[in-house]
C-alpha cells in the first residue's frame, strides 16, 4: 500500500507566506523559503505553493519562487496560482518545480489540461477544485473562491481526470482555515468518481482530521494553519497516523 502523504500548504502573496479563513482575512506569517526549509525538516512529503498575488508579473514571480525553493529543499514541490497557459506551466517546471496545478484556467479552458499534460506529463499536472455546498450539490468556484460556475465538483473531477489530470487538489471552501476538519463527504464523493490520487484540503485542525480524510479516500492531505502557528508539527501528525495504522513515512 502506498504511503499516505502529508503536504505542507503555503499561500504566497508578494513573495511572503499568508493565511486566511474561507479564502478571506489574509494575514502575513513569514517567508516562503523559511517555511519550506522548516517543513522539509519536519518530515513533509511534499509542499504546495499557491501564489494569490494579483500581479501582472505573475509568471516571473512564480518562476523566481520555483528557483528559490528548488535551491533549498529536496522534497517534491508544486506551484500554482495564476498559471493560465502552457507556456506558464513549462516555465515553472523549467525553474525547478516538480509539479504545477491549475484551477480557474482549467475550468475556463478544459482543453488546457490535455495540452499541459501532453508536454510536462500527467504525473506533473494537478487540477485544483475549490468547492462549496450550494444546498443542492458541491459547486465549483473559481477566482480564489469568489465566482460560482454552476459546475458540479464531482462531475468536473471526472472531466479533469479524463482530460489528463494526474491528481486532484480538492478544497472545501467553507472548511478552509477553520481547523474544523476536512469535508469527509466531499472526499468520499470524489473518491467514488475518479481513480487518480486526491489531495484533501481545507479544515485541518487536529491529527484526527487527517485520519478521517484518509479513511474517506484521500491519498494525501494538506496542512497549513495548524503548522504555521505551531499547533502541531508534521512529525506529530505522522506519529498519530502510524498509531492508527495508517502507512505514513517517518
Amino acid at each position: 500500500m502506498l504511503a499516505k502523504r502529508i503536504i505542507a500548504a503555503l499561500d504566497i502573496k508578494n513573495g511572503r507566506v499568508v493565511k486566511g479563513v474561507r479564502f478571506r482575512n489574509i494575514q502575513e506569517v513569514g517567508t516562503a523559503v523559511k517555511f519550506a526549509r522548516k517543513y522539509e525538516e519536519q518530515g513533509a512529503d511534499e509542499i504546495v505553493f499557491l501564489d494569490i498575488s494579483a500581479s501582472l508579473e505573475k509568471r516571473k514571480i512564480l518562476a523566481k519562487l520555483a528557483r528559490e525553493v528548488a535551491s533549498v529543499i529536496f522534497i517534491p514541490f508544486t506551484v500554482g496560482g495564476g498559471i493560465a497557459c502552457l507556456e506558464d506551466a513549462v516555465e515553472i517546471i523549467r525553474n525547478g518545480a516538480d509539479k504545477i496545478f491549475i484551477n480557474t484556467a482549467a475550468v475556463e479552458n478544459p482543453r488546457l489540461i490535455k495540452e499541459i499534460a501532453k508536454v510536462i506529463g500527467k504525473a506533473n499536472l494537478v487540477v485544483a477544485i475549490d468547492a462549496k455546498w450550494n444546498g443542492e450539490f458541491w459547486e465549483v468556484f473559481i477566482y480564489s473562491g469568489s465566482k460560482p460556475t454552476g459546475l458540479c465538483a464531482i462531475e468536473w473531477a471526472k472531466v479533469a481526470e479524463r482530460k489528463g489530470a494526474g491528481e486532484i487538489l480538492l478544497t472545501a471552501i467553507d472548511r478552509d482555515g477553520t481547523q474544523k476538519g476536512f469535508s469527509v463527504e466531499l472526499i468520499k464523493q470524489v473518491r467514488d468518481a475518479v481513480s487518480i490520487p486526491i489531495i484533501a484540503s481545507g479544515g485541518a485542525g487536529r491529527p484526527e482530521h487527517f485520519y478521517e480524510a484518509f479513511i474517506a479516500g484521500a491519498d494525501a492531505a494538506l496542512a497549513a494553519s495548524i503548522l504555521h502557528y505551531g499547533k502541531y508539527t508534521i512529525a506529530d501528525i505522522k506519529r498519530y497516523l502510524r498509531r492508527r495504522g495508517v502507512n505514513a513515512r517517518i
